[in-house]
């Protein structure tokens, strides 16, 4: 869910407008150069955001996380209306690949069900994809093109955070297509592919070896074959995993630190189920250098990161006095003294 969430930030539910005094009451809960956003909408995104934490909290501090995303979707309309004046458009393709993206993981069934959960249709969908693509082209034109980060910055910020490149041991960046020999409803690879039973589990797991000897490649494989919900959309990347972490998976721990970057092992066979592994990459023990590319890359990234969501905020503070914002909820909480009577 958070992916999805992720990519619909500032989900805009229709709301008729109505009349400043007493706007909370009536439904709308702020208006951007007459523009109005919903309390129904703050709701729903609350109820999203909220959905995997106890429901603890006090009615003061609901609203004042519920005030945070007004102000959320509030910077959020602004930049869809400076992005219009900027002639920032985004095409039906682009819309069709974001989505694409978004359904990639689920079958049919639970990415419906997800949207439902979310207050979404496929319409509506296909228009917060469109508001969500159109402020990153407006923030990658007005705000990442204009970062520059020069190397002095990067030896400087290496040699303030050097304790922070040491390596305590060997890790390998690894992928699998893991295949298990039982049945699992919650299958997220893309061709739905599950096998049933042991038998069926070797017959698929040495056909896709077969596949990856003749060149086949092996994140596509992952993404439309692997059984493991956690990795398959992902490529079957497993990210960095320690030495240490190896132990208690004797057949791995046999193979992999022999492998050469960039190999295919052969099929290991553990509890879970049958596995066909690729090293990626290795991070040997020790302290990295600044001359080393990927440290230079990770430090850039950092620094790139800290200076847009600076940028970024002061941009966004920019256009925000520029435009005409009218925050309906925050009125009626200093009316209140902060009370959420009246308000929940």
């Amino acid at each position: 869910m958070a992916v999805l969430q992720a990519a619909l930030l500032g989900i805009i539910i229709a709301a008729a407008a109505c009349n400043k005094k007493g706007a909370t009451s009536h439904g709308v809960w702020a208006e951007v150069d007459g523009t109005p956003i919903s309390r129904a909408q703050v709701e729903t995104y609350y109820k999203n955001r909220m959905a995997a934490l106890p429901d603890s909290s006090k009615p003061e501090q609901a609203l004042s996380v519920k005030l945070n995303i007004l102000n959320e979707l509030i910077d959020d309309q602004i930049l869809v209306e400076h992005a219009a004046h900027a002639h920032i458009t985004v095409s039906e393709a682009e819309v069709d690949t974001r989505i694409a993206g978004l359904r990639s993981p689920y079958s049919k069934e639970e990415f419906a069900g997800r949207l439902k959960n979310q207050g979404l249709t496929e319409a509506t969908l296909r228009q917060e994809v469109r508001k969500t693509l159109t402020i990153e082209k407006l923030i990658n034109k007005e705000i990442i093109s204009r970062i520059n980060v020069t190397d002095a910055e990067i030896a400087t910020y290496y040699n303030r955070n050097k304790a922070n490149f040491k390596v305590p041991e060997t890790e390998y960046h690894l992928a699998q297509i893991l295949v298990t020999p039982v049945p699992d409803p919650q299958i997220r690879n893309l061709m739905n592919d599950d096998a049933k039973n042991d038998t069926e589990a070797q017959r698929k797991v040495r056909a896709l070896y077969v596949q990856l000897k003749k060149g086949a490649d092996f994140s596509k494989l992952a993404q439309e074959y692997s059984e493991d919900p956690r990795t398959a959309p992902g490529g079957g990347d497993m990210g960095f995993i320690p030495t240490s972490a190896l132990v208690s998976n004797h057949p791995l721990a046999q193979t992999i630190p022999s492998m050469q970057t960039g190999q295919i092992g052969g099929i290991i066979h553990d509890g879970r189920g049958y596995h066909i592994i690729k090293l990626l990459g290795r991070e040997e023990a020790g302290q990295r250098e600044l001359s080393d590319p990927q440290v230079q890359s990770s430090i850039r990234q950092s620094l790139t990161n800290e200076k847009e969501e600076a940028l970024k905020a002061a941009y966004i503070e920019v256009l925000r006095d520029r435009a005409k914002v009218d925050n309906f909820l925050a009125q009626k909480i200093v009316e209140s003294a902060g009370s959420a009577a009246g308000l929940q």
